[in-house]
């Protein structure tokens, strides 16, 4: 049996498209440098320096995005992109994950 198929990306200019992938590249990252996450700090390390890079281009996406005249972020369209290309997974990374066990801990 096959998944079920994802929702088409709604419609997007080429800027849009390339703010959404710059960004979740970022929250990628960012999600493997999350101390809260993280098992090695060899792999958070790589990570960091490649944010560096992928901040770099999102910022580009975004100057792009202005030079042509598209000064309106369009939120829940964005947002619907961002649904269909796993970013509410994704993001979820970043965060500071629930506690496995109760805090404070309680006192005798």
């Amino acid at each position: 049996m096959l998944p079920p198929e994802l929702p088409p990306l709604p419609a997007l200019t080429r800027a849009e498209a390339e703010l959404i992938d710059r960004y979740l590249e970022v929250v990628d990252l960012v999600g493997r440098i999350n101390p809260a996450r993280a098992e090695h700090t060899y792999g958070g390390l790589r990570a960091a320096q490649a944010l560096v890079g992928r901040a770099t281009a999102l910022r580009d996406a975004l100057d792009l995005m202005h030079q042509r005249g598209e000064s309106e972020v369009h939120a829940v369209t964005l947002a619907r992109a961002l649904r269909v290309l796993d970013g509410e997974r994704r993001a979820r990374r970043v965060g500071v994950p629930p506690p496995t066990h109760p805090w404070p801990p309680t006192r005798p």
